[in-house]
Formats: C-alpha cells, sequence, structure tokens
C-alpha cells in the first residue's frame, strides 16, 4: 500500500458595470468622482488593480499546490518508478498514454498507437482517443516534443506544472466571476481566499494530478465567469459576440477534457430552463447557450470519432426537446397567473416526454449500453429497489459516491464560508421567489414598475443564474461527495458575492427600515474586509506549518513488484488483477492489462467481473479458464482486496462477488435467503496453500508482503 511518511534527512476594484445603477463609479469610501474624467480614470485603475491582485493570486494558488505536493512526496528526489506509481488507479492510466507518446518514434507513430492499441485490453484493439477524454496527454506530449524544453525539463515536471498550471486559470475564473457579479474586486479576492483556506473541500489537485476533473473544473470555471458576463444587459452586440466565443470555446475544452462533463452541462441546462421558464432571463440567450452546449459535445463527438455514449447523452436529448418544444408553445409568456402556470406545466410534461422518446430512440438505433451501469446506480442509490448488480454496487460501496459528510460543513464554517453562503442563499433565494412570483403574474403596472425602477426587490439575470447553479450543485454534491468540488468552488464564488453586493445589502436594510445609500456602501467594504482579516489571523499560520512539514513517498512493496515485472517478465506478458493496480503496471512497465479503471464500457465492466472471480468462491480450473479466456499470462494477488478490511461486511470486494454468484457472504451477519453456500473454498485465499489442483495450473512466481504473482499454465 502507498504511505506517505516523515521525510529522513539524507540527500540532499470596481468593475464597469454595463447595466445603470445607482452606485455606479462609487469609490470604497463612498465619495462619487467629481467628474466623468475622474469617472473614467477611477474605474482603469480599479481594473488595473484588480487585475493584477487576480493574477497574483492564481499564481501563488499555483505555487502553493505545486509546493504541497512536492513536500508530500518529496518528488523531486524519487527514483522514476515511484513518480509514477504516486499516480494512483485511473490517474496512472491517463498519465501512461502521454507517456507512450513522449517515447514515440514519432507523433504520427504515437497517434497510431493509440487509435489502434492493444496494450490497454488484451486480445482486443481498441481506440483511446475514442473511448477515453485523453486529447490533453496529446497535446501537452506534442507541445513538449516541438518546444526546446527537453534538456531543462522532464517530461513529468512538464505534465504536472501545466495542471497546476491550470489552477492559477481556476482561481482567476472565480474571481473574476465573483467581480462580474458583485462590481468589485475586493469579491473576488474573497472568494479567492476562501477556495485556498478551503481547499480540502474545493480541490484535490495535489494528489490526484492527472484526473480528469482537474482538467476540466478550469474551462467549466472559466465558461461560468463568460456566461455571466453574457447575462449581463446593455452589452454591445461586437461583446455579445465575442462572450458567445468565449463561452463555446470554454465549453468545447471542458467537455473535451472530461468523460463526466455531460452530466454536469445537463444540471447547468436544468438551471437555465428554469429560469427561463420564470422569464428572469432573456429567451435569446437562453437559446443561444443551449445550442452552445449542443455544438461543443457534438464537435468533442467528431474529434472522439463519433462516440456513441455523447451521442446518446441525455444533455443532447434534453437541449434539443427544449427547442422543439419552444416552437410548439409559442405563446408560452402571456396570461395571467393560473394560465401562465397551466402552460409552465405542460411545457415541463412535453419536455420530459421528448428528452425520454428522443434518447430511448437514439440509445435504440446505436445499440447503446455503455453508460448504462450509471443509471443502475442511480436507481439503487435514491432507493429505487435493491440491486444484486455488480457494477452499481462498486459504487454504492465507494465512499466517493456516498452522501457528502456532516464533518465537511464543520470544516466550511470554520472559515465563515458556510454561514455566509447560507445567508447570502437565504435572502437571494428570498428575493428569487418574489421576482418569479411577479413575472409569472405578468401585470402590466408591475412591468410599468420596472421600467420606472420602483420595484423595491430585484434579481439581475447573472446573480439569478448564480442562484440557480449553486442550489442544483450544491444538491449533487450533497448526494454524491465526489462531486463536492463542483458546488464548494461556486459556494465560494457565491457567498463572497452576496458579503460584497451593494443589491444584498440594500434588501436587507430597507427590510429593517435602516437604508441609505452610504449606510449600504460602508457594510458592503467593511464586513469583506473584517471577513478577510479574520481568515488571515486564523488560516495563515496554519498554511504556514503546512508548507513547512516535509514528507516523501514510500511503497517499497509496489516499487518491489515494478521493478520485478519489468525485469523478470517479457514485453509481451499479460496482466490479470485489480483496476487500480493494473493501470500502475502499464505506466510503470508497459505490459498488456486485461481490464482497468476507465469503467466506461459494457465489454470492459463484464471483463472486470470476471477476472474479479480470483476475489471469488471459485474452482481453480474455472478461475484458470477464465484468466486464459483473456490471454492472461500472469495474476497479481492483493491480500489488502484478499483480506479486505476497509468496507464493512456487504461492500467489500468479495462480499460483492459472492452476492452476484449466488453465495453467502463470509462473516457473521445475515444473507439474503435465496443465497446458497459456495462448492469451492474462495480462490486468492486456497491457491496460497500450494495444492496439487492450484499448482497445475498457477505457479507462484514473485511475493512480497502485499503481492503474490502467479504464472498461468497454458495447457489445454
Amino acid at each position: 500500500m502507498t504511505t506517505i511518511r516523515q521525510r529522513r534527512v539524507g540527500k540532499g476594484t470596481e468593475a464597469a458595470e454595463d447595466q445603470p445603477s445607482e452606485e455606479t463609479n462609487v469609490k470604497p469610501d463612498g465619495k462619487i468622482p467629481s467628474d466623468c474624467t475622474g469617472g473614467k480614470l477611477w474605474n482603469i485603475l480599479s481594473i488595473t488593480i484588480g487585475g493584477i491582485v487576480a493574477i497574483s493570486l492564481g499564481l501563488l494558488t499555483s505555487v502553493y499546490v505545486a509546493t504541497l505536493h512536492e513536500n508530500d512526496l518529496w518528488f523531486s528526489n524519487i527514483k522514476e518508478v515511484e513518480r509514477e506509481i504516486s499516480f494512483r488507479t485511473e490517474c496512472g492510466l491517463y498519465y501512461s498514454y502521454y507517456k507512450q507518446m513522449i517515447q514515440a518514434a514519432s507523433i504520427q507513430q504515437g497517434l497510431h498507437g493509440l487509435v489502434y492499441d492493444n496494450k490497454t485490453e488484451s486480445v482486443r484493439t481498441i481506440n483511446i482517443l475514442e473511448r477515453m477524454n485523453v486529447y490533453q496527454e496529446v497535446f501537452l506530449s506534442i507541445l513538449y516534443r516541438i518546444l526546446p524544453i527537453q534538456q531543462y525539463l522532464e517530461p513529468v515536471y512538464f505534465y504536472i506544472y501545466t495542471l497546476f498550471g491550470l489552477q492559477a486559470v481556476y482561481v482567476i475564473a472565480l474571481y473574476v466571476t465573483s467581480w462580474l457579479l458583485s462590481g468589485t474586486w475586493l469579491s473576488g479576492l474573497l472568494a479567492a481566499c476562501w477556495y485556498i483556506t478551503n481547499r480540502v473541500d474545493t480541490t484535490r489537485v495535489e494528489f490526484t494530478i492527472p484526473l480528469r476533473e482537474n482538467w476540466a473544473l478550469p474551462f467549466f470555471a472559466v465558461q461560468i465567469a463568460a456566461i455571466t458576463y453574457l447575462l449581463r444587459t446593455h452589452l454591445q452586440p461586437v461583446q455579445e459576440r465575442l462572450t458567445l466565443m468565449a463561452v463555446f470555446i470554454a465549453t468545447f475544452l471542458f467537455s473535451l477534457t472530461w468523460q463526466f462533463n455531460q452530466f454536469m452541462m445537463l444540471i447547468q441546462a436544468l438551471a437555465l430552463f428554469i429560469l427561463d421558464c420564470l422569464d428572469m432571463l432573456p429567451t435569446a440567450k437562453v437559446t443561444w447557450l443551449y445550442i452552445i452546449q449542443i455544438s461543443g459535445l457534438l464537435l468533442v463527438c467528431v474529434l472522439q470519432f463519433f462516440n456513441s455514449m455523447i451521442l446518446g447523452s441525455l444533455l443532447i436529448s434534453f437541449n434539443a426537446s427544449v427547442l422543439i418544444a419552444r416552437t410548439i408553445q409559442k405563446n408560452l409568456k402571456k396570461g395571467g397567473l393560473l394560465n401562465r402556470l397551466g402552460k409552465l406545466l405542460l411545457h415541463v410534461l412535453v419536455v420530459l416526454c421528448l428528452t425520454l422518446l428522443i434518447n430511448k430512440f437514439i440509445k435504440k438505433i446505436l445499440n447503446l449500453e455503455s453508460d448504462e451501469h450509471i443509471f443502475k446506480f442511480l436507481k439503487a442509490k435514491f432507493g429505487f429497489g435493491a440491486t444484486r448488480d455488480f457494477d452499481a454496487n462498486l459504487y454504492l460501496c465507494e465512499e466517493a459516491f456516498g452522501l457528502l459528510p456532516l464533518n465537511t460543513f464543520s470544516r466550511l464554517s470554520d472559515t465563515l464560508l458556510f454561514y455566509v453562503y447560507v445567508f447570502v442563499l437565504f435572502l437571494m433565494a428570498v428575493a428569487a421567489v418574489i421576482v418569479a412570483f411577479r413575472n409569472l403574474s405578468g401585470s402590466k403596472q408591475v412591468k410599468l414598475m420596472e421600467k420606472m425602477g420602483e420595484c423595491t426587490i430585484t434579481l439581475k439575470p447573472d446573480a439569478a443564474y448564480s442562484l440557480v447553479h449553486t442550489v442544483l450543485f450544491g444538491c449533487l454534491a450533497l448526494s454524491t461527495m465526489r462531486m463536492k468540488y463542483l458546488w464548494t468552488s461556486h459556494m465560494c464564488v457565491f457567498a463572497s458575492f452576496g458579503l460584497c453586493s451593494t443589491e444584498v445589502w440594500k434588501l436587507l436594510l430597507k427590510c429593517v427600515h435602516l437604508y441609505t445609500s452610504q449606510r449600504a456602501q460602508v457594510i458592503k467594504y467593511s464586513i469583506p474586509i473584517i471577513t478577510l482579516l479574520y481568515i488571515s489571523y486564523k488560516f495563515w499560520p496554519g498554511i504556514m506549518d503546512e508548507l513547512s512539514e516535509l514528507r516523501e513517498f514510500y511503497d517499497p512493496d509496489t516499487v518491489e513488484l515494478m521493478n520485478w515485472i519489468k525485469s523478470s517478465t517479457p514485453n509481451t506478458a499479460v496482466f490479470a488483477g485489480s483496476m487500480q493496480l493494473l493501470a500502475g503496471v502499464k505506466l510503470c512497465t508497459g505490459r498488456t492489462l486485461t481490464n482497468h479503471p476507465h469503467y466506461e464500457d459494457k465489454d470492459l465492466r463484464e471483463r472486470t467481473k470476471q477476472i474479479y472471480q480470483i476475489y471469488a468462491k471459485r474452482s481453480p480450473e474455472d478461475v484458470h479458464g477464465i484468466l486464459r479466456s483473456f490471454g492472461t499470462d500472469y495474476v497479481i494477488l492483493e491480500d489488502s482486496i484478499c483480506y479486505e478490511r476497509r468496507h464493512s461486511r456487504g461492500c467489500r470486494l468479495r462480499d460483492l462477488l459472492d452476492v452476484a454468484n449466488g453465495h453467502i457472504m463470509d462473516g457473521l451477519g445475515e444473507n439474503e435467503p435465496d443465497l446458497k453456500p459456495s462448492l469451492y473454498p474462495r480462490f486468492c485465499e486456497e491457491i496460497k496453500r500450494n495444492l496439487p489442483s492450484y499448482t497445475t495450473h498457477f505457479t507462484r512466481v514473485f511475493q512480497n508482503k502485499t503481492f503474490h504473482v502467479y504464472k498461468l499454465a497454458k495447457h489445454k
């Protein structure tokens, strides 16, 4: 098992608003510039300072996470095999394609090796570019080959520094989004500080560097910033076109770098749909965003050799359904309250039915089953019947796919983030309900008041989108812990925007009859500054201690295994074992695998279940036959899986296999009545006894405290 141990000493502003507002060009002290020239100079100075602060914070975050990574692993000092082992599970698989491209004789040969790959899945040739989102590795490897940096920078450092550099883009995008929403760069500063001080819950880039989300989320943040700007009123046509282009590019890059992009953008599309139905966003801009999502995803589909999982995505079906339904119901936003509600209900039903029909039709035509495990998992997770499906239970038993732990909120509360977030969320939700009701009422008097600027409660389109976005992604995070990083980063933006927003304080002060323009301005700046001082005072010493703590990578058993494989097995050898370990085997040794952690393929999922019979109660003849059917030469057994204690009974891998095979689980506890005792003992335990029935088929060739490697007999 990989561990981290203590290191031994040895080797040595104010943004210019497009919409008119009574607070335009207001200085932090509440004074208004005396003339137009003074106001312009103030805005230029403020934007310049805000921009410098944004870039500085982004770069500091990048250096911060890079330093943490170095301090945790002593990355600069450990051997290459140890560096590669530190890219655990699927991270190692993705990085292996970067390494493969770097080591190829030419770029063309490297691309050919990815398009016609026969080492990732034995006895099969697959197209890696079609199956996986690895274009970023391809691009980065080509860039490394053509730039004159080989003498100064190792390939692994070029790779990890790029990912850490993207963290700078991420923080700057969050900063800009908050700045655009509130009108002051002080809000962006607070958002960035909250992101950094809540690092445990906002990012995991320093220890899962090649993970797809670490590539994708910075582009998602850029897309949200661009959408926030797009939703402002009074944009010039040129500004709108450029912003739409920025949204498209960010959407495309986000979609290209993460296989779960379609589900994240589906939630985003739902947010747009809700706000459009409630007349809180301009319909024309929402339509453009629907089209951008579809076109970005289809372009990725083309680049991924018409990946059927993309064509069968719910996002494409949903967006197409919304556009079709809108052409059918042309007078959706006319009439009184009851009339509008009836039309909206019918509209929602039409969109839902069309989405299901279109999606069902596409999947039927394409014979698509690649994503069925996700829907099985969701069905079981939300209580729509128990399941014995191995793949669904594999997800259900992982902590990352469970509910968000309650201690997350205590950590977020320590920095005041959660308290401020709930406060702002409550005020904004109340305002949104009032505005939505007013919009649906469709009163001519209300519309006249809106034009005259006499409505007490208003909600700008960008703020409305941010509200629904954070609510929907909050629901996702609460239900699935792994997705919390999509919520917590936006939580920083939303809370800082509310704390620095004139509209929020104006609404609150008017409710208690204490509103004056000067009082709102004083609070708008003083509360965030006090919050920043508190965060700095409380967390700066902890950050310094964290940066001074030195540890090193330590996993001698895995290092020994990888070195043995490289030195004692032929290059063409095929290895079977757990998905997580085999990803490391491919990266460190280049040997052929039977299975791997990229689970978005039905045949691979079935193959993995069959390979995992090495941990089930099966006869040696059965296991040997299964492994040889996939061309296996060597099988690696792990004690940490065979004698697993990390999960409770019912969630251990061996329990999942027993239930799927119809066998009674080990240990004390209840079993379902139709489960039967197995005729055979557990394979991974019994093989170690070296009984003749096992040694006929398997010969142990390597052993240490963690791993046991057996060579398969090739008799027919």
